[in-house]
């Protein structure tokens, strides 16, 4: 019959909480997510969701290390007061997280952490050595608590507490102590009684603290695993008297001096009785003397400790390890690197300078910090300079160029291991800002690897910090490249399906210089050089087909108000004029490269905008919100006549020219009065076609005065702002109604795509006139001097100036073309990804509901998306070792983990006592384990004997339980 079974106990339950850097882990979470949601970075939501992911899954990996975790102390004393008392703590499993360790004592706090690598691997089984300070002399209890904490430190799992551990602190020897006392004790003399000593043996005892390792028996350990000391003894003779009353002061005082005097004895191989207060230690020699004899001086007369302190006392923060502070600069210069495409030089410089000096201290001790006033100098003098730069620090530019500089200022006074999570968190924030500049493929991949990077750092901060090698760089950045991989389901589905706000939360500047090749206003004549900008800044992507060339105007700023010198717009409400179809309307998505301008680039006439924007009285879509990041709106335009009823004030206003100026072009105007309106339109292109004209990117300058006189009569030579501006001044002086539109004129075909990409350069400017029962009517001068603007593009017109199509392209640009087409299938799908696009796709989906809807998909998508990591962190933790594997398996089914440092024999014994119907089994099982691990030959039929045991282990629990 079955022996009595002992139930399993009942494990305490584990619950995982965040730790202060998991907290601030989480605010900057929320803090980039509100930045995605306020300036529409998708991207930014992508990257959110993922360091979302690593927040839950850390967590995870917490709890799994936590179960899997075994700790054992042991204290090393007893030692002198003032001697650092180590307590060594040992841990094994963890499943590759951390341990962190707090030892409390009645006046102090001492910690540390510990880094457990995955079985199989070094480091696996771990040892933990902290040193407790020792001040006074006495009985000395130091309690434990423990938590296990994923490899980046943002969770924390509380583990029972060990048995807390208590040891005597012995007294310090007084220093210059005087001789002892000849006073003696007698022996019966003559060696007819005996007392400890170390002539002849008398014997085993069990083993005690202090004993030397010399006179053990290491026989019987061998033979029965119990560790006893052999004892040894001498004739009695005459010892010395020590008395507690021979030394003067307080206690304290009285005990150190003793303390000298039994330390000189026994160096002098002397026996000695000790006489205390209620104690009397009789006279006797050795090693076993002296240490009896410090125990009781440990305890004698020990005055009563002093109230514990009003405040907790709070351990002081852990040291910055210079291999550390290693790791994290590597980091923060992947991290910090695409700023130097962007911002000014001088920035680049000192970033790479204090980086460089943080990297010094690491190497030698003999560079000496930065004081803090000089890093106070710096961030003051860098935060005017570049607002003296950009003209504003909360822009797009001069906010991420300031944030690069703290974030370098930081390092170079760094000095805890607080500070390193600190600058974890400025890089990743530094990573998120790069989607304000690009959200392209490239930008995605990089803003990964640098927060891979980043956290792959992070993990140096607990436990010792390995050295920054090849190997161990692979090795740490896999870990967290896996991390990563785990939290992609949860960010895809959080990309999704997390609803999208329809607007910003907040309007601050992003930018902090136009991007566009527009302007409001134009001033013909001011430069002798217009530089070529193949940026791009728009896509258009067509319903239907494509128009043609002749037909690609893209209507921005419209100017009005002239004064000889400049044209600009004209600000304020006007009546709206009258808008009549001619033709089909048209239907195009435009994707909108950041501009800082709130134009939508519409062809003539724009009659619908998407929800929020609006459509001006000179015929200009535009968005309260400027166009601070890439936007996709979807627009739709049919060919109209445009303000055949218009304001008559508007017309007035826009007939008017300046007092005094120009009057050899109003001179030749004078009579095309007398025509008809449309013949005066062609009046003014038959002057321009026949007059000699060119047309040039690299004019000449003009003068202020009589500018327009000086470009018709004399230098004859422009680009699109000085012959829509010399136009609109011809007409007005013919007594027509002018003004100058700007935008930009034609669009490169992708055939890849079939979409026109419309690039900077190709910025225009062109004039509508008022004719009477037509309208506004749109009049291109520079078509007439260069037909191969409209036809081709700006370099064609530039060689080619009468080309009707543009020249073939060659491979290099084929090549261009197709790598724009992927990346305008990336904006399309991922860039551009917003809350109409969610509710499109559910919509295929046969979802309806809008927001509302989605938020009740986003639960059971997490909960699907989390069971993979759910069940990665429940599996239990097995080794890779065959052999240790089974032995884990046997561990579980017994009911009782194997405690740190017990052998496998030791383990039976301890579970044969305790489950007497499995002893048998048991013995089998650990031969079985110690053959597969340790005799020669090939260990396959020891696991076989090993798995039987297991399989007979499993049976007989079964058993016992029905």
């Amino acid at each position: 019959m079955a022996g009595p079974v002992t139930p399993r106990p009942t494990p305490p339950a584990l619950r995982a909480w965040p730790t202060g850097f998991g907290v601030a882990f989480l605010a900057l979470i929320v803090l980039t997510l509100i930045g995605c949601v306020n300036y529409a970075l998708s991207l930014g939501y992508g990257l959110t969701f993922l360091l979302g992911g690593v927040w839950v899954l850390a967590a995870g990996q917490a709890l799994r290390g936590a179960r899997d975790l075994r700790l054992g102390a042991q204290v090393s004393g007893p030692v002198a007061a003032g001697t650092p008392l180590p307590v060594t703590l040992r841990a094994q499993g963890g499943r590759g997280g951390a341990l962190r360790v707090t030892l409390h004592l009645p006046y102090d706090v001492v910690s540390g952490s510990l880094t457990l690598e995955p079985p199989g691997e070094a480091g696996s089984e771990g040892t933990l050595q902290l040193l407790v300070p020792t001040d006074v002399r006495g009985p000395l209890t130091v309690r434990i608590t423990a938590h296990a904490l994923d490899r980046l430190g943002l969770w924390r799992v509380r583990l029972p507490d060990p048995a807390p551990l208590t040891t005597l602190i012995h007294p310090a020897p007084e220093d210059g102590a005087p001789p002892p006392p000849a006073r003696s004790v007698s022996g019966s003399g003559d060696g007819a009684g005996r007392a400890p000593g170390d002539e002849e043996f008398a014997g085993l005892r069990p083993y005690q603290p202090g004993d030397s390792p010399r006179q053990v028996s290491w026989r019987h350990v061998a033979r029965t695993g119990q560790l006893l000391t052999r004892e040894t003894d001498a004739a009695q003779g005459r010892a010395r008297r020590l008395d507690w009353q021979d030394a003067p002061g307080p206690p304290d005082a009285r005990a150190a001096r003793l303390r000298a005097w039994v330390d000189a004895l026994h160096a002098r191989g002397e026996g000695y009785a000790l006489h205390l207060p209620g104690e009397l230690i009789p006279a006797g020699a050795g090693e076993a003397q002296r240490l009896a004899a410090l125990n009781a001086l440990a305890l004698a007369e020990v005055e009563p400790p002093p109230a514990p302190p009003a405040r907790r006392v709070v351990a002081p923060p852990d040291p910055l390890p210079g291999a550390a502070l290693v790791w994290t600069l590597l980091a923060l210069a992947v991290t910090l690197a695409p700023g130097a495409l962007r911002q000014p030089w001088w920035l680049s410089a000192v970033i790479a300078a204090l980086l460089g000096h943080a990297l010094l201290r690491t190497r030698s001790p003999h560079v000496a910090p930065l004081p803090t006033w000089l890093l106070a100098l710096l961030a003051v003098a860098g935060g005017a300079a570049l607002n003296a730069t950009y003209g504003t620090l909360l822009g797009r530019d001069a906010g991420t160029a300031f944030l690069a500089l703290l974030a370098a200022l930081k390092t170079a006074e760094s000095h805890a291991r607080r500070d390193q999570a600190v600058l974890t968190l400025l890089g990743l924030f530094v990573t998120s800002t790069g989607f304000f500049f690009s959200q392209g493929p490239g930008t995605a991949l990089y803003s990964v690897l640098s927060a891979a990077v980043l956290l792959t750092a992070a993990t140096t901060r607990l436990g010792r910090v390995p050295p920054l090698t090849r190997p161990t760089l692979t090795r740490r950045l896999g870990a967290t490249v896996r991390l990563l991989a785990l939290a992609t389901p949860l960010t895809l589905a959080l990309f999704v399906l997390l609803p999208r706000p329809d607007g910003p939360l907040w309007q601050l500047p992003v930018q902090g210089q136009n991007l566009t090749g527009l302007s409001t206003e134009i001033s013909a004549g001011s430069f002798t050089h217009l530089a070529q900008n193949p940026a791009v800044a728009f896509r258009a992507d067509f319903r239907g087909a494509v128009p043609a060339p002749a037909e690609r105007y893209w209507r921005g700023p419209v100017l009005e108000a002239f004064d000889g010198l400049t044209w600009r717009q004209v600000r304020g409400g006007a009546p709206t004029p009258s808008v009549e179809a001619t033709g089909a309307p048209v239907t195009y998505d435009l994707t909108l490269e950041p501009s800082g301008t709130p134009w939508l680039l519409a062809l003539d006439a724009v009659v619908r905008v998407p929800e929020g924007a609006f459509i001006t009285s000179s015929f200009q879509a535009f968005t309260p919100r400027p166009v601070a990041t890439r936007r996709r709106v979807t627009l739709v335009s049919q060919p109209a006549l445009l303000g055949r009823q218009e304001n008559p004030d508007r017309l007035r206003f826009d007939a008017l020219l300046p007092q005094g100026q120009n009057p050899r072009t109003l001179e030749l105007a004078r009579p095309w009065q007398a025509l008809a309106p449309a013949a005066r339109v062609q009046a003014g292109l038959n002057h321009l076609r026949r007059g000699g004209f060119t047309y040039t990117l690299s004019p000449p300058l003009l003068p202020e005065q009589n500018r327009t006189d000086a470009f018709l009569f004399g230098s004859r030579q422009g680009f699109c702002e000085h012959y829509a501006s010399a136009f609109a001044v011809l007409m007005r002086a013919s007594g027509l109604s002018a003004r100058v539109v700007t935008g930009y004129l034609g669009g490169e075909l992708n055939p890849d795509g079939n979409y026109l990409i419309v690039r900077q350069q190709d910025a225009h400017a062109w004039t509508e006139v008022w004719l009477p029962g037509q309208g506004w009517v749109r009049v291109d001068p520079t078509a007439v001097i260069a037909p191969a603007r409209v036809n081709a593009d700006v370099r064609t017109a530039l060689t080619q100036p009468a080309a009707s199509a543009a020249r073939p392209r060659s491979g290099l640009e084929r090549l261009r073309l197709r790598l724009d087409s992927w990346q305008n299938r990336w904006n399309s799908v991922v860039v551009e990804y917003d809350g109409e696009q969610q509710t499109a796709l559910l919509a295929r989906l046969g979802v309806t509901g809008g927001a509302q809807t989605l938020w009740w998909l986003v639960l059971p998508a997490l909960l699907v998306t989390l069971l993979p990591a759910y069940v990665w962190t429940r599996r239990a933790a097995r080794p890779a070792e065959p052999a240790q594997r089974l032995w884990h398996d046997l561990t579980r089914t017994v009911g009782a983990e194997q405690h740190p440092g017990e052998t496998p024999g030791r383990y039976v014994q301890r579970q044969s006592a305790a489950q007497p119907h499995l002893a048998a089994a048991l013995r089998d099982a650990a031969h079985a384990y110690q053959q597969a691990r340790y005799a020669p030959g090939p260990p396959d039929a020891a696991l076989r004997d090993l798995r039987a045991a297991l399989k007979t282990v499993r049976s007989l629990r079964h058993r016992a339980r029905r």
